[in-house]
């Protein structure tokens, strides 16, 4: 089956980039009729698909693994270049077997350039890998044809000893292996849990092994 046959291939893969196109190919949306009018070249500008509060849960092999939540998704398939829109933001969660939420991503505005395949994650970016790391920008692309993740902005990774300020960097798809362009500073959190403003450092480093 083409629905479980996606889900086990991005769960293999372990890329939280790819659970995005888990919305795309698993969940159920009904078509928003619009209005042509009388300028049928309007049909150029409109959305083909238009879906509001989408909130799936999926599942591989039974258990319940993903929950993707957005207000608005939107499908612009005559534009130039062709892309769907998540202009009112875009949630998803990763689920261990007891239902514990392991990994995720959100940001508060994201596209996908479905001819390139490429996701583009604007505002607020958060993501949280499956190695606990904590990632948050302003801007994220995801390319699925170079299988990698990247960024020019500023960047914040929260590691379990040290939170490091970067800016841009590029990694897997996973988000797992990554180096980052230039390193603003590493600070070395304390067993508190609190990263004292002396220990900052300017040291360039890598993320992964």
């Amino acid at each position: 089956m083409l629905r479980n046959r996606n889900v086990r291939q991005w769960g293999a893969a372990l890329s939280l980039m790819g659970w995005l196109m888990l919305f795309c190919f698993n969940i159920s949306c009904s078509h928003k009729e619009k209005e042509m009018g009388e300028a049928i070249v309007e049909r150029d500008s409109m959305a083909v698909l238009d879906t509001r509060g989408v909130m799936s849960l999926i599942s591989d092999s039974g258990i319940t693994r993903y929950r993707i939540n957005t207000e608005e998704w939107l499908v612009y398939d005559r534009r130039s270049p062709s892309y769907w829109a998540f202009e009112k933001g875009i949630y998803v969660e990763k689920f261990d077997t007891l239902f514990n939420v392991e990994a995720s991503i959100e940001s508060d505005t994201a596209y996908y350039y479905d001819k390139q395949k490429l996701w583009k994650l604007i505002g607020n970016v958060h993501v949280q890998n499956l190695k606990g790391e904590k990632f948050d920008t302003e801007l994220l692309y995801w390319d699925q044809n170079k299988k990698k993740v990247y960024s020019d902005k500023r960047v914040r990774i929260e590691q379990v000893d040290q939170i490091i300020y970067a800016w841009g960097f590029e990694s897997n798809e996973q988000m797992t292996r990554y180096r980052f362009f230039k390193t603003d500073g590493i600070f070395y959190v304390d067993e508190s849990g609190t990263a004292p403003g002396d220990t900052l450092q300017t040291d360039s480093v890598s993320g992964g092994v």
